[in-house]
This record gives structure tokens, C-alpha cells and sequence, in this order.
């Protein structure tokens, strides 16, 4: 039987080494044939097109050295087996490489044909391991996720079905209940609703797992959220007698985030700290930026309970993890709120940590991109000819008012066509869709920074309701109103930076303006919007039909 040749590609730049390793190759017993390259971007572009049994590799090529060099390989091309071929026996290093996934790591002088031969035989092997194990866990994994979405279906059916009659009973609608048998019917609902909340954990805490978990960012106003959790939570609060405090940074900058999502994590957070608060005990849910990192908004549920052990707080946040020091009835869940709580907070690119100490409460922290409005009003605002604003700017406002409540058929669908319709509508170089703003589910409302004048907007508004106004059902769902209001660039700037004679003016353009940088003028440009925005989403809310989009309504 003909002996199957095996494909080896050697990334080395020094001659010397690349005709020992061929020698040491051609007196082994096995078919092999050698591809020779002598830098590493070489070396990746042949393996775009083919893929060898085996990589050897010189850390110190003309265009890598180091860790970095296999780290490039190992990411370009995952599945094949790296062997490391160094002059120096820098123990450090290797077990560096062996631990990132290298399979071996040779010194240069020290190679025979048989040790060569069987350190690429055993490479190609333990890579072959790797991939079948990936496999059989992979496939495992998918096999999980049938299991458990197939079960969760089939428990739901029944439970809901128990839920709606014990309600009808609880309701008296099939006839009158005795006060103890109301009370046991409660207990009844309580268990469903608890089992109800483990099957919608295990669900979640699978798609976490599988990658499968999304998100849907807006614009939205952090301590709205908190306001919200605190509402939802306090009769739990008031039962238990644990006082429950809000502390919000009144500076708080809007985040980019699912507000949902969001949602679900305070809440988790709550009710942990109230679950693990005695009675007379005090929860606090604060948020605030830190100088030292003005990205994110740090928000922290901080409690005066019983603390947690090192050892636990090194597992808290793992899957199904429960304290084993947990008194029995605070033990109600299946222990994957707070697996939950960080997938979704890696989800937003934010991290999440405990800090505590037996006997002396704990805080939980977790941080959230802030929304920074210059960094993407910057590509559109600014002139690039002139190095310098643009010359006017308009703040456009599209906004889709439901006609029934709750919205009915696909709204979700609905509002997310209009947007995709706004972005279209916009010159990409010039103007800027903002992601949407505040909660979903009731009217959608969106913004655009325009590089125009009022008199030219007329054109794009006319645009976008004509193109708006094409999808089908839109006017039997909502109605649609679009409003613009010029942004004044006077306002952004301070009184005393202006001399009288500018201050004499009515308005300013952006030639007119002190002798800033471009960096401060999109910035004060993103605060003028900014609050413009906020004033017209606290007047929307306040006084329906009053905020500062009068200009102009189409």
C-alpha cells in the first residue's frame, strides 16, 4: 500500500535551519513534502489556500518575533497543528506556547530525524483529538439545547394551563372560595409562577451558553430603568421590612444598552440583595460615572446582609452555582440569575464583580458603555477640506404614534422597517441616524443630525414620508410625524467665550464661533443636541404636542 505523503509547511528565514530540518525530515521513514517560506506573511497567504498536516515555525522572522508569531498563526488557521522550532531554550516561552494551544516546542540544535518525525506524528494527532472532542461537545451542546427547549415547551402547556384555572378560582368565577382556600390556591400560584421563572432561567441561561442570547441597544436614560426596578421591587422590599434606596448621579450620561435586558439584570441583582437582607436591613441601587474611566456608567446593588466567603465569590457568577450557606428559603431559584446577569453584561461589552466581606453586606457592580455622541457625530459634522464644522446643522425628529394600545399586529417589525427606511434616506457622509431612543413597545421616536439648513430639510423630509408611507398597512397601524427644529450653535457656546458684537447676532454659524478645536466644537455640538433631545423627550412626556420641534411639520 502506497505510503500517503504528509504536507508540512516550514516558516524559517535562515537557509541553515530550513535545509537541517528538510535533512532531518528526509532520513525519517515517512513521506513528506516540505513548503519553505521565510516570512510570516508568506506564510499566512499559503495558508489561505492550502492547509498542511503541520506548521513548523521560527519564532524570529524578518516580520514577527516572539509569542506573537504563533499566536498570528494559530488564528489564521485554528485547525492546524503548530510545532515551534526556536534556537533558544527559553523554558518561559515554551510553556507559554504549549498553554495557548502550540503542541510542541523544539530547540533548533537539538532536533534528530526520529525526534522530529514523532513530535509532528503526535501533533497531527493531538490536533485530530482536539477537533473530534470540539466536535462531540458541539454536538452534545445542540443536543442539550433540542432537549431543553423540547421539555421547557412541554412543561409550559401544562403549567399555564394550571395557572389560568387556579386564577379563574382565585377570581370566584367558578363559584365562591373559602378564605383557607384561597390561601392555598395562592400558594398553588406562587409555585407555578416560581416554576414559570426556573424554565425561563434554564432557557436563557442555554442561549447564553450556545451564543445564541441577543441584544438590542438604544439610547436610554439609565435612572429611568432604576426608577423602574426599584417600583417593581419594593413590595417584595416592604414585605421582608428592608428599606430600599435609590442613588443616582444626577450628571448620569445616557447609556447604549437593551433596556430589557438591562432591566432583567437590576431586578436579578434586587432580589438577591433583598433575599440575602434581614428584616430592618437596607438595599441601595446607585449609578455614577468614575473620573478615572468616563466610557461607562457604573451601577452597583450594595446590601447590608450577611456578606459572602471568598470561595463563593469565586463561583458566584457560574452556572447553577447556589451557596451552600444559603438559608432554605432563599435558595427558590435554580442558581442562573447571576450567570444570566454576566452573559448579558458581556453582551454590552461591560464587566461585572462582587465585593464583599463576611458579615458586612455585599455590592455587586457592573459597568455599561456610555453613550458618547461626538465620537459618531465626528465623521459627518466636520469639513474635511476645511478641517472645520459645517455650516449648518438641523436636528430632524420621526416619530410613529401607535393608533391602538397596546400597538397592535408586528409593531416591533413595523418601527424597525421605518428605521431601516430613515437610514436609507440620509447621506451617509453628511448626516447621522442616532440609535433609537428610550424603552420600546409604545411610539417609536427617531433623530437625525443633518448637515443642512432649514430650507433644504424640507427636501429630505419630503423624502422620507414618501418613502415611509410606501410600506403596506403603515397608516392602519400609525401615525406618522416628522418635525424639524435648526440647531443653534450660539447655545453651545458659553457667554463670556463671545465678544458683544457676536453676542448681538440672533444666531451663529459655525464660521463664527471662537477659536476652538474641532474636537471641542463636535463636542460642544453633541451636548447642544444631547439637550435638545432630552428636553423633547421630557416634554413629550409632560406636555403632550409642546417640545422644541415647532419649525417645521410635515
Amino acid at each position: 500500500m502506497e505510503q500517503q505523503t504528509t504536507q508540512v509547511l516550514l516558516i524559517e528565514d535562515n537557509p541553515g535551519d530550513a535545509d537541517l530540518v528538510r535533512l532531518r525530515l528526509v532520513e525519517g521513514n515517512s513521506a513528506v513534502n516540505v513548503n519553505c517560506v521565510n516570512r510570516l506573511s508568506d506564510g499566512l497567504a499559503w495558508l489561505t489556500t492550502e492547509t498542511p498536516a503541520v506548521v513548523l515555525l521560527d519564532l524570529n522572522l524578518p516580520d514577527s518575533h516572539g509569542a506573537e508569531t504563533f499566536r498570528r498563526v494559530m488564528e489564521h488557521s485554528p485547525n492546524v497543528p503548530v510545532v515551534v522550532l526556536s534556537g533558544q531554550d527559553d523554558e518561559v516561552l515554551a510553556i507559554k506556547a504549549v498553554h495557548q494551544g502550540v503542541q510542541d516546542y523544539l530547540i533548533k540544535g537539538n532536533i534528530s530525524s526520529k525526534h522530529l518525525e514523532r513530535s509532528i506524528r503526535y501533533a497531527v494527532e493531538r490536533q485530530a483529538l482536539v477537533r473530534a472532542l470540539e466536535m462531540t461537545q458541539k454536538q452534545q451542546l445542540e443536543f442539550k439545547n433540542q432537549f431543553l427547549s423540547h421539555v421547557s415547551h412541554e412543561l409550559r402547556t401544562p403549567l399555564t394551563c394550571i395557572h389560568q384555572y387556579v386564577t379563574l378560582l382565585l377570581d370566584g368565577l367558578a363559584g365562591p372560595v373559602a378564605p383557607d382556600q384561597a390561601d392555598h390556591l395562592k400558594t398553588v400560584l406562587k409555585s407555578v409562577n416560581q416554576l414559570h421563572a426556573m424554565i425561563r432561567d434554564l432557557l436563557e441561561a442555554t442561549r447564553a451558553e450556545s451564543g445564541k442570547m441577543r441584544i438590542e441597544p438604544r439610547c436610554i436614560a439609565l435612572g429611568e430603568l432604576i426608577q423602574q426596578t426599584v417600583a417593581m421591587m419594593r413590595p417584595t422590599a416592604d414585605e421582608k421590612k428592608v428599606g430600599l434606596e435609590i442613588g443616582v448621579d444626577q450628571r448620569l450620561p445616557l447609556v447604549h444598552a437593551d433596556p430589557d435586558r438591562i432591566l432583567e439584570v437590576l431586578i436579578n441583582l434586587v432580589d438577591n440583595a433583598i433575599k440575602f437582607t434581614p428584616p430592618d436591613g437596607a438595599v441601595m441601587v446607585q449609578a455614577c460615572v468614575v473620573e478615572a474611566d468616563p466610557s461607562y456608567v457604573y451601577v452597583s446593588v450594595s446590601d447590608t446582609g450577611r456578606g459572602i466567603n471568598p470561595e463563593t465569590k469565586a463561583l458566584i457568577f457560574e452556572r447553577l452555582y447556589q451557596d451552600p450557606d444559603a438559608v432554605d428559603n432563599s435558595r427558590s431559584g435554580l442558581g442562573l440569575g447571576l450567570f444570566i446577569s454576566r452573559e448579558i453584561v458581556r453582551l454590552h461589552q461591560g464587566r461585572i464583580w462582587v465585593a464583599s466581606e463576611p458579615g458586612q453586606g455585599s455590592s455587586f457592580t457592573f459597568t455599561l458603555p456610555a453613550y458618547s455622541l461626538a465620537k459618531l457625530l465626528a465623521p459627518v459634522v466636520v469639513d474635511t477640506s476645511k478641517d472645520r464644522l459645517r455650516t449648518a446643522f438641523v436636528l430632524v425628529r420621526v416619530e410613529l404614534t401607535p393608533l391602538h394600545t397596546p400597538p397592535r399586529g408586528n409593531w416591533k417589525e413595523t418601527w424597525q422597517q421605518c428605521l431601516e427606511i430613515l437610514r436609507r434616506c440620509v447621506y451617509l457622509d453628511k448626516d447621522l441616524v442616532l440609535p433609537p431612543m428610550g424603552t420600546a413597545g409604545g411610539a417609536e421616536t427617531f433623530y437625525v443630525v443633518a448637515s443642512t439648513d432649514m430650507p433644504q430639510s424640507g427636501i429630505m423630509i419630503a423624502r422620507i414620508r414618501e418613502q415611509m408611507e410606501r410600506l403596506p398597512e403603515l397608516k392602519a397601524k400609525c401615525t406618522l410625524t416628522i418635525m424639524t427644529t435648526p440647531i443653534d450653535l450660539a447655545a453651545t457656546v458659553s457667554s463670556e467665550a463671545l465678544s458683544p458684537e457676536l453676542l448681538s447676532r440672533q444666531s451663529l454659524s459655525s464660521e463664527s464661533l471662537p477659536s476652538e478645536s474641532v474636537e471641542q466644537q463636535i463636542q460642544a455640538l453633541a451636548d447642544r443636541v444631547t439637550g435638545m433631545i432630552t428636553c423633547s423627550m421630557e416634554s413629550k412626556h409632560s406636555r403632550p404636542g409642546k417640545s422644541d420641534f415647532n419649525s417645521r411639520t410635515n
